[in-house]
């Protein structure tokens, strides 16, 4: 990734303004405190704080402290990247260890992988929107076909189908299944909810969760993804009023939510998530089982889905699919993860050589009508083959460094910081003896291993076929 402030010391030219004394008849330097004074030096995400840039202290802490290492064949952007970013630039009130935690379990890492994939096509699906309600208004409207609306239902069926995705993942963090026991919000001891400490905790993991879908998505369309973010784990009930949020009109409002979106008194209303498992069709439901076992049948709509999830997010290029700036090259980014123009031109993509998609526009494909009609041909066989998705587990230490976010950024003053050269200096004069052999060669085992495949034999087995796969 490419540095914001080049240099370990305090820049030359400080932040601040300029303005004029008249008691000392001369110009008055007033600098920005850490970029306090600053208007782009926070941003308000369901009424919390998030850091929107990063001084030269953050900086060099986030780098040296918090950013993970990967092989020199997979250095691309991953969602632990966004996700290490979020949890940087979060409010402090938000570090504690439960909530961290969390933030690491493969559930939550299942959920956000299926977050982005929605949002990345419901953009698509707003921006069309937008662009169909300037086309049927005004004094050269067009005439919608009927089979202009056959496309639109379609697409919203597609839609639909991300969804249950999302809800799927969701739902197993919400009956607290395997490793989500400890965040249930009923104690088995008590049988007592815990409704105000579970609230304070949802809204937490929201303000996370927008922040590292807004990132993914190249920080484009924020308040569209803050309305939408909203309203799937609530209801329209709990989407509040500002300007910046989009007004859909009722048909527009069925096209994006879906047929199976229903909007009751708030005490009997159930999330949208909620609402795509109640009633799911016969010919959806091998969307359920995406990710947990292989997909055998003739829906290629289906298949298609199913590549596009279980793919790893750092080889999606090889499958010709974007999801925002997973999977682009960390060199054309900032530590922000920023897109750096000025980097991504000295590459020469064209449209015609686009592997990460940065010069080609996000766009829908137009589907086949003749699809959805031929339903009933469609045929689901057997299932024998099963999807193993190996996660490395977040060690103890590791954790903890979060904890500590605070104290380091306030140890790690730029005056106390020395410069490379002193550093340099400091490190030939000192005198101590690094790690012998054994403990390199360990090291480098270990490393390495993380990105290797177990080899294993088992006959008891030879009925069921295991695919591996790394996200």
């Amino acid at each position: 990734m490419l540095r914001m402030h080049f240099g370990a010391g305090q820049p030359v030219y400080h932040s601040g303004t300029w303005s004029w004394n008249n008691e000392t008849d001369s110009l008055h330097f007033e600098p920005h405190t850490d970029l306090e004074d600053s208007k782009d030096r926070y941003i308000e995400t369901n009424g919390y704080r998030f850091l929107r840039t990063l001084n030269a202290v953050e900086e060099n802490v986030f780098r040296q402290e918090y950013t993970q290492s990967q092989p020199e064949y997979e250095v691309v952007v991953s969602i632990n990247d966004v996700r290490d970013l979020v949890l940087f630039l979060m409010p402090k009130e938000f570090m504690r260890m439960r909530f961290v935690d969390f933030m690491h379990k493969p559930a939550v890492d299942k959920l956000l992988h299926a977050l982005i994939i929605y949002f990345e096509y419901f953009l698509r699906m707003v921006e069309f929107v937008l662009i169909r309600r300037d086309e049927v208004e005004g004094s050269m409207s067009q005439i919608q076909s009927e089979q202009t609306n056959e496309l639109k239902r379609i697409c919203s069926i597609h839609l639909s189908q991300y969804r249950m995705l999302v809800a799927r993942n969701y739902s197993v963090i919400l009956k607290g299944e395997g490793d989500m026991a400890e965040f249930y919000h009923m104690k088995q001891s008590v049988h007592i909810s815990a409704t105000l400490k579970d609230r304070t905790f949802h809204k937490h993991f929201l303000a996370v969760a927008i922040q590292i879908v807004w990132i993914t998505m190249h920080r484009r369309a924020y308040h569209v993804i803050e309305m939408e973010m909203n309203r799937l784990f609530g209801s329209e009930h709990f989407i509040g009023q500002h300007p910046e949020y989009i007004k859909f009109s009722a048909a527009e409002r069925s096209l994006l939510y879906g047929r199976r979106n229903k909007i009751v008194n708030y005490r009997l209303q159930r999330s949208p998530l909620i609402q795509e498992l109640e009633h799911v069709a016969d010919e959806d439901l091998p969307i359920l089982w995406i990710g947990e076992r292989l997909y055998r049948g003739n829906n290629i709509r289906i298949a298609s889905i199913e590549l596009e999830y279980i793919v790893p997010d750092t080889q999606l290029r090889m499958i010709d699919v974007a999801h925002g700036i997973l999977g682009n090259p960390k060199r054309f980014f900032n530590t922000i993860l920023e897109l750096n123009w000025p980097a991504l031109r000295k590459e020469n993509y064209s449209l015609t050589n686009d592997p990460y998609h940065l010069i080609r526009q996000p766009s829908l494909r137009v589907p086949n009508i003749k699809s959805r009609r031929d339903l009933k041909l469609f045929k689901n066989y057997e299932h024998f083959l099963k999807i193993s998705q190996i996660y490395e587990p977040v060690p103890r230490h590791r954790l903890l460094k979060w904890l500590q976010r605070e104290n380091k950024l306030s140890s790690s003053r730029i005056d106390d910081t020395p410069n490379i050269y002193t550093r340099c200096e400091n490190e030939l004069a000192s005198k101590t003896i690094g790690p012998n052999v054994t403990q390199i060669i360990h090291n480098y085992f270990e490393i390495v291993t993380r990105f290797r495949k177990e080899i294993t034999d088992d006959k008891d087995k030879d009925k069921e076929s295991y695919a591996s796969l790394r996200f």
